[in-house]
């Protein structure tokens, strides 16, 4: 406390002239985001805020850094990213967004919370002080996603949640799926009283509710949603005060219906805030990060400051973190942006807490890698029992009718369809043809050795198999492909490289991206991680995929939390009813 009384009294001399500043940035056009102007202007900070804006007085400071007349925005912030997914570690991310113009990650650890529980998040945060970014916590409230119907590595319940809620770092609990509130389940809604009652917010997870279901959702406290598709969705989730996160991540593109659809009803944006969700490490080098979402709605026709508002004081205000962030005034951390112009969201530097962060699309000082412990080192552990006859999946009869589960372009969501396939030899046959493969998801824990089947169409796949130990949100091993024995030799590939995407065909591995650290990220710098997924990408091609992203495709196609099927280590999920299906419905 008087650390910070005394911090606060230095820096408000500072701002009375009585002290030299840290630094003083001139020649700036600033962006000021509470009345959407830009005025000409100049910046005196001291410990990493900002003190002063165009003060009267002849400043003196240690460093004068002159901003050569570009345009001072609000450093950028993402309302919903889980880092995991980026297939980075946090010290490999930081090449990559900062640049692009993201000071602030509000990000959901569930990833490695559902692989290593507390221990897992607590490692995943272990290096934040040395991040040229801040990161907040969004509190996993659902680990594991669906209790009694997939198995996990970890578990966080309402003690483990309270825990981290308590701390500086949480700024929200986070995204609840419709399933635990609307079936009333205490243990969920302990979590968001507990979230409220430390003034944080609890975020949402609001797929497919109709408007009924949304009434139930809003009442339990739940702040916003990401999950928005059509601007009636969005829509409807504004009206019962729930704010929209507007997402763009690698299989999720969502700006450019919502945010015409914004324009078209001249909709008030106070509400919105961009997120990603889920982006790969090369989308995010070659798009953009939040700069993405950003630039995209100007494009569309948005405001250019509007927009750059639902990326900074938007975000701030609803995590109720303005008082520190998401703005260009006095008292606020010096995170700055600075661009040539509003119209190209292409950062000429950046700066983190009045540091000069990255210049030129390039960090200004190198990131050495933090020391993970061993445990998430060893966190594939595959049954001795599984064999190619593992991924079989058994029908009496020539033929039978299977539930299908069937890609939306650029979404997460699918639909389900049933489908005649030929049995041969009692065992159900992939048609290539119709394009229907087969889908597994194995147990990678040790604990129990299940491998669960099902059906899919959307990869196009005419040979072999592509496996991802990242799997939402249980992080099994999910594989699709034309045959049991590359799904086979895909699975013990990444229990060897201990987690990691594989390409197989004909008996051998085609590639490998090996994610050690969890079996969710690897250790590697960014750009030879873009280097090995690139490679991938190819021999998915070769292998008949035209999707354009096929291993985020399949990480998600096993969640059993998004409509209308999932699939896990127990089987067929349906997401809606929260309960196990037959995958073989009939048979002739």
């Amino acid at each position: 406390m008087q650390k910070d009384v005394a911090a606060l009294a230095q820096e408000l001399r500072v701002a009375s002239n009585q002290e030299p500043a840290d630094l003083f940035i001139t020649n700036l056009q600033i962006v000021d985001v509470f009345t959407e102007t830009v005025f000409p202007g100049s910046l005196v900070i001291k410990n990493g805020k900002i003190v002063a804006v165009n003060p009267s007085w002849q400043v003196t400071a240690k460093e004068v850094f002159d901003g050569a007349g570009r345009y001072a925005v609000p450093g950028f912030m993402d309302a919903h990213i889980h880092i995991e997914p980026t297939l980075l570690s946090p010290e490999a991310l930081a090449s990559v967004i900062v640049p692009w113009g993201t000071t602030t990650l509000f990000a959901d650890p569930m990833e490695i919370a559902n692989v290593a529980g507390i221990a897992g998040v607590e490692a995943l945060l272990s290096n934040t002080e040395n991040l040229p970014y801040r990161i907040y916590i969004e509190v996993p409230s659902r680990v594991p996603t669906a209790p009694g119907l997939e198995t996990t590595g970890g578990v966080l319940g309402v003690q483990e949640v309270n825990e981290l809620l308590a701390n500086n770092i949480a700024a929200s609990l986070g995204e609840l799926d419709p399933s635990k509130i609307l079936t009333i389940r205490e243990e969920y809604l302990a979590k968001i009283v507990s979230a409220r009652a430390k003034g944080k917010v609890a975020n949402g997870h609001a797929i497919g509710l109709n408007w009924d279901q949304l009434n139930v959702y809003a009442a339990a406290g739940l702040s916003d949603d990401h999950e928005s598709v059509e601007f009636k969705e969005l829509f409807e989730r504004l009206r019962l005060g729930i704010k929209a996160l507007i997402r763009e991540g690698s299989t999720e593109r969502n700006v450019e219906a919502l945010v015409k659809g914004v324009i078209e009803h001249k909709l008030p944006t106070d509400n919105l805030i961009f997120c990603t969700d889920d982006k790969h490490v090369n989308d995010i080098v070659r798009e953009g990060h939040i700069s993405y979402n950003v630039q995209k709605a100007i494009k569309l026709g948005l405001d250019p400051i509007k927009a750059i508002k639902m990326a900074t004081l938007n975000t701030a205000q609803h995590f109720r973190l303005d008082h520190e962030l998401g703005a260009i005034t006095p008292g606020r951390v010096a995170d700055i942006v600075l661009l040539d112009n509003l119209t190209e969201i292409k950062p000429a530097c950046v700066f983190k807490q009045g540091e000069l962060v990255a210049r030129d699309g390039k960090l200004t000082r190198e990131m050495s890698m933090a020391q993970y412990p061993e445990f998430l080192n060893a966190t594939v552990q595959l049954s001795a029992d599984l064999s190619p006859a593992s991924f079989a999946l058994e029908s009496a009869g020539k033929r039978c009718k299977v539930k299908v589960i069937n890609l939306y372009p650029d979404q997460i969501i699918n639909y389900a369809t049933e489908e005649w396939l030929s049995v041969a030899d009692g065992e159900v046959q992939v048609d290539t043809e119709q394009d229907i493969l087969k889908l597994a998801v194995v147990e990678r824990y040790g604990k129990n050795g299940r491998v669960g089947i099902g059906f899919v169409r959307g990869f196009t796949l005419k040979a072999g198999a592509l496996a991802s130990s990242v799997s939402h949100d249980h992080h099994n091993i999910v594989i699709v492909g034309t045959n049991n024995e590359d799904m086979y030799l895909a699975a013990q590939e990444i229990a060897k490289q201990q987690g990691g995407l594989v390409a197989a065909q004909a008996g051998k591995v085609l590639g490998v991206l090996p994610l050690p650290i969890a079996g969710l990220m690897s250790p590697l710098p960014a750009e030879e991680v873009m280097s090995q997924i690139d490679q991938l990408n190819e021999k998915a091609v070769s292998l008949g995929c035209n999707l354009p992203a096929p291993l985020m495709t399949l990480s998600f196609i096993s969640l059993p939390t998004v409509p209308e099927l999932g699939l896990t280590d127990y089987g067929l999920i349906d997401v809606l009813k929260h309960q196990k299906i037959d995958t073989v419905l009939a048979t002739e």
